[in-house]
């Protein structure tokens, strides 16, 4: 078995962790203490990956819980999984990060990192074979920003062969805590093109669209956000979780799904999504719930998937169903919107279905999509970060950690490379601009 190593943290990333560790530990026929219900047999076969083996048949979870303060911590152990983690992995500082993401990246966050890594790394130690991390924060706070991607810096330098992969939530004017939300996402998103393997973006604003057009929910709560999340995180994490042959690990799916390096950005989607009233009058069926997989409606970004092209593609089919029918239905969908797919990288949608379905539904699906169309979370950033950045705004407060307004400037300038970058691929025609390199290159030669 190849382990995963989990990280939350930050208020936004404990909730929604220890909601994904609630949601995976009843699949996996888990207790609220770790103990196994002896019933679900299925869910001990690959659980070495999440979870470390203690003495009389209980599992702990192999997550290391972080915040700069106690409160949400404290909220944890009282919740109700907290008897199930390993109380030496619990990890947090006095003084919090205040929103301010220079905080939690260049004082507090410095102070706590060490003790950090020193737990991070008797987790390895107790790994056969690490295959990598998983790491769950936000954009717009202090913590899971600031801290988060000093975290992410940190385990890429130490870790510098293992995957790293990070659930983002990334902040909307929608679902908006702080006003300094622009400065902290750019200054992370900056971070994450360079420390990341793979970065699983989960936009606030199309949470709240689902929670408010689709499940007909009038308020949402940051409950009801964090519960579709965890819906979603546990279907991509399916395959690492159960047995099955495609995307089994960390690796695989890297390979599958980046074709350049920067462009590691993906579009979470997940299927069914139906209100509570609709819920007993619709029949999910292979064919709907590949069409719901592909409907911008359902994924996790804020952004129209026709208004880009995919370059991969990997959907994960939960319950029983015949592998023939998905087959087929995915090459009649590929043929139907041939458009929308890069031309240059063939076969470039990947499969994977497990027999087990997630609790309360027969069967259901999961979409991760590196579309180009990405770049419209990164523009929004963008814009609202330089209404304030022009007038200089807000920037005393990350000034005074010491940190330099150059480095705004860069933070910006690569998340617009990055931005020129998906438009390159996006209008790349195979075989137009070969020749016009090939052309190029005789003229050097000559000249």
């Amino acid at each position: 078995m190849r382990e995963v190593v989990h990280l939350q943290v930050g208020q936004c990333g404990n909730q929604i962790g220890s909601k994904f560790w609630e949601t995976i530990s009843a699949e996996h026929g888990m207790g609220a203490s770790g103990e196994h219900d002896g019933v679900t047999m299925e869910g001990l076969e690959r659980a070495d990956v999440y979870w470390s083996e203690a003495g009389g048949s209980r599992y702990v979870p192999r997550a290391i819980v972080v915040d700069l303060e106690p409160g949400t911590i404290d909220a944890i152990k009282g919740g109700p999984m907290g008897d199930c983690f390993r109380p030496d992995n619990f990890v947090f500082g006095r003084n919090g990060a205040g929103n301010n993401w220079a905080t939690g990246h260049y004082t507090e966050g410095a102070e706590l990192v060490d003790q950090v890594m020193d737990v991070v790394n008797k987790e390895v130690e107790a790994c056969d074979c690490l295959q990598g991390f998983q790491l769950c924060h936000s954009l717009g706070g202090g913590t899971g920003s600031g801290f988060g991607t000093l975290l992410l810096s940190k385990l890429k330098e130490e870790y510098p062969e293992r995957i790293l992969m990070s659930f983002s939530i990334y902040p909307s004017p929608v679902v908006s805590d702080t006003v300094v939300e622009p400065y902290n996402a750019m200054l992370s998103m900056h971070q994450l093109i360079e420390s990341t393997d793979e970065s699983f973006c989960i936009d606030n604003q199309a949470l709240y669209s689902i929670c408010n057009n689709t499940l007909k929910i009038k308020t949402p709560t940051y409950s009801d956000l964090n519960q579709l999340v965890c819906h979603t995180m546990a279907g991509i994490t399916t395959c690492l979780r159960f047995p099955g042959q495609l995307n089994a690990d960390l690796r695989k799916l890297a390979v599958n799904m980046v074709p350049f390096p920067r462009l590691h950005f993906f579009i979470p989607g997940f299927a069914p999504l139906t209100s509570f009233a609709s819920k007993n009058f619709r029949s999910s069926s292979v064919q709907d719930i590949i069409a719901q997989m592909f409907h911008e409606k359902n994924m996790m970004v804020a952004c129209n998937p026709h208004h880009g092209k995919y370059l991969t593609v990997a959907c994960m089919l939960r319950g029983k169903m015949s592998m023939k029918e998905v087959d087929q239905e995915m090459q009649q969908l590929q043929c139907k919107n041939n458009s929308q797919f890069i031309e240059w990288i063939p076969d470039n949608i990947k499969t994977a279905v497990c027999n087990v379905p997630p609790r309360g539904l027969d069967i259901s699906g999961t979409f991760i999509g590196n579309n180009t169309t990405i770049k419209e979370i990164f523009n929004r950033t963008i814009e609202q970060f330089d209404m304030m950045f022009k007038r200089q705004a807000y920037l005393h407060w990350y000034t005074g950690e010491g940190m330099d307004t150059q480095e705004f400037t860069e933070a910006k300038g690569n998340v617009l490379d990055l931005c020129t970058e998906y438009m390159t691929y996006e209008n790349y025609v195979y075989g137009e601009s070969d020749s016009e390199g090939e052309e190029y290159a005789e003229d050097e030669e000559y000249s």
